[in-house]
């Protein structure tokens, strides 16, 4: 079996959720506890920083219920893959949008989330389109 097929399966698929779940706490910890810091650094708004910290908590709750499950929700994987997807989204316009100006470390910052949610994401949505054909089979 290869590592993708491996990740999608039912058990990986909790894996990748679990993954997803912590991933998402430490950015949500990182974004709540130290906005104004990583605003410096990253020279992206404190305040948004801030607010993408409260978003990505109810994220976190999402992904972390899903986890939980012996058998997530369909409609549940949906809403998480597209939520990933449209955080990938939102750090690409972020980075190329040109209201603001990131500093490299927070271009790095940016390009490192939206590629992270992708790998993510992606793997979730294999994992759907496994269901829906082993359900239809």
């Amino acid at each position: 079996m290869s590592l993708i097929e491996q990740l999608t399966s039912p058990a990986g698929l909790r894996r990748v959720l679990w993954a997803d779940a912590l991933s998402g706490s430490a950015t949500t910890a990182l974004h709540l506890a130290l906005a104004g810091p990583l605003a410096a650094w990253l020279g992206l708004p404190a305040g948004l920083i801030h607010a993408s910290g409260f978003a990505l908590l109810l994220y976190v709750v999402l992904a972390g219920s899903l986890a939980l499950q012996a058998a997530p929700s369909r409609a549940g994987l949906q809403l998480l893959v597209a939520g990933n997807f449209a955080w990938a989204v939102a750090c690409v316009a972020l980075l190329l949008g040109g209201a603001l100006s990131p500093t490299p470390l927070g271009q790095a910052y940016l390009l490192v989330q939206a590629l992270a949610v992708l790998v993510l994401a992606e793997l979730q949505w294999m994992a759907l389109r496994r269901q829906r054909t082993g359900a239809m089979a």
